[in-house]
């Protein structure tokens, strides 16, 4: 199976995007730029436009295909991950309550740190239960910034 690689520049940094032949593997921030692979992908032309489209406010879901590396358990959190919409945001405890049993939570808050598709997969909508910003692989700077440029986009009032 190919990987393909292309870095963009985003409100958030530089962006590693990683494809495989059926889907988006993994956004990483990074940086500096990173070199792109020779042969382009269309599932990275296509993230990329979508990606642009969100930072400028005119995307709130992605249709992009994605294949995220991960264990069954963890896949299964994301998929409840991807459920919660733009503007919106959900906790550890929520998200393990949803899978069937509250004593998830923590694994529920591992499995989320390593999400290999952030932004996408929105786990920067993730936040304790007290109503605070936690943990996020690329810094609570950019989860805080993600999440007021999804509240300036969105009439739903304070997100955290």
């Amino acid at each position: 199976m190919n990987t393909h690689i292309k870095t963009i520049l985003s409100p958030v940094g530089n962006l590693r995007l990683e494809s495989d032949d059926s889907g988006l593997t993994s956004i990483q921030f990074v940086g500096e730029k990173i070199e792109n692979t020779l042969e382009s992908s269309q599932i990275l032309t296509e993230t990329e436009i979508q990606l642009n489209d969100y930072f400028s406010g005119n995307r709130k879901t992605f249709d992009i295909p994605l294949n995220p590396k991960g264990t069954t358990f963890q896949k299964e959190v994301w998929d409840y991950v991807k459920k919660i919409t733009f503007g919106k945001t959900a906790s550890y405890l929520d998200i393990s309550k949803q899978m069937g049993s509250i004593t998830y939570t923590r694994a529920v808050g591992m499995a989320n740190g390593k999400n290999p598709i952030p932004i996408i997969i929105p786990c920067h909508r993730i936040i304790g239960t007290n109503g605070k910003l936690t943990g996020y692989a690329g810094g609570l700077e950019r989860k805080k910034w993600l999440l007021l440029h999804e509240q300036k986009n969105e009439s739903h009032g304070r997100l955290f």
